[in-house]
């Protein structure tokens, strides 16, 4: 298991490293931050000495060597738009992007497992096949989309929820919520569905797909011929047997969900990371677009190697598939 965990860290580094590249590369050959950063009365001397001190005269692995080892610490530098540490900017709205992807996963999680279970139980039902075909539409649309869609209904013509914004926000030390105010709580509401359709049908088709395999097992046949009642053999024994996938799934889906609420945050104007990325892109804020990405792909690395070695230390078939493949490498 060591032997794995090692591997399994190594490539996650090897991933990072690589990314890192990919950022600094972004960041050292689009535009000029010394021209970003001074004013237009700056003289040829001024320019050349931040262009100095900010070491952009060094070779191309001092500064990505550099940038390594200023990003395993933290440190991305200055916004060029903002003139704010950037990492200060991302804690600022991290608290939003992440409490918008925590409530979607779990509404996607309340809504998709029991929609998924009904499709599988009562499968030849109207029922079941209007939620199919509700599911068919709900991968289709885009969440751009359903956003508009969900602003025009909710907040043009009933007026029920605002259509932008995170409302009243209550701080707890450095973390900022607005869960625990009813102005947060509805501001939540339309973004967070918004970018939790797409994954409740992808739980739903999973549950269901799970479900139909699982309802046709031997041990479900004889606790019915036992004579346990229906609804917990389906929603009790066979229901838990059907959730590994569905865990993995969403952990993998969280990474999605925070890198791509930037579609989401931008219809809601909601203040979270994707938000700022979006505002980086458009005055091309060059070390704010590569700690986003720097940090998105840290988020992606964690989860897969969290879920591999999880995987490996349920199923131990795993690590001595590896460290077969690993013998015969070597």
């Amino acid at each position: 298991m060591l032997a794995f965990l090692i591997k399994r860290t190594a490539n996650a580094a090897f991933v990072m490293l690589a990314v890192a590249l990919l950022a600094f590369t972004i960041f050292r050959f689009f535009g000029d931050p010394v021209e970003m950063m001074v004013n237009e009365q700056a003289t040829q001397a001024d320019r050349a000495e931040l262009r100095e001190r900010l070491g952009l005269n060094d070779g191309f692995i001092t500064q990505y060597t550099r940038f390594v080892t200023n990003a395993v610490q933290g440190d991305f530098g200055i916004s060029y738009r903002n003139q704010q540490d950037v990492m200060v900017l991302i804690g600022e709205r991290f608290p939003a992007t992440f409490e918008l992807v925590l409530v979607a996963t779990v509404i996607s999680l309340v809504v998709g497992i029991p929609l998924g279970v009904i499709t599988a139980v009562h499968r030849n039902s109207p029922l079941a096949n209007a939620l199919q075909l509700g599911s068919i539409v709900g991968v289709s649309l885009p969440s751009f989309v359903v956003g508009i869609m969900l602003i025009l209904a909710f907040s043009v013509s009933l007026g029920w929820l605002p259509a932008f914004g995170r409302g009243e926000t209550v701080d707890i030390g450095w973390w900022s919520t607005g869960v625990l105010t009813p102005s947060g709580r509805a501001a939540l509401v339309l973004p967070a569905i918004s970018l939790s359709t797409f994954q409740i049908t992808l739980v739903m088709r999973l549950v269901r797909a799970e479900m139909l395999e699982t309802l046709r097992t031997d041990y479900v046949k004889f606790a019915r011929a036992r004579g346990v009642p229906v609804g917990r053999v389906n929603w009790v024994h066979a229901l838990r047997n059907c959730l590994m996938p569905v865990i993995t799934l969403t952990g993998m889906q969280i990474g999605n969900l925070i890198a791509f609420a930037l579609v989401t945050e931008t219809v809601f104007q909601w203040p979270g990371m994707g938000l700022l990325f979006i505002q980086a892109v458009t005055f091309v804020d060059i070390p704010v677009m590569a700690a986003y990405l720097m940090l998105v792909s840290f988020i992606f690395v964690v989860l897969n190697t969290v879920v591999d070695v999880t995987y490996a230390w349920v199923d131990p078939r795993l690590r001595d598939d590896a460290a077969k493949a690993g013998g015969a490498n070597g």
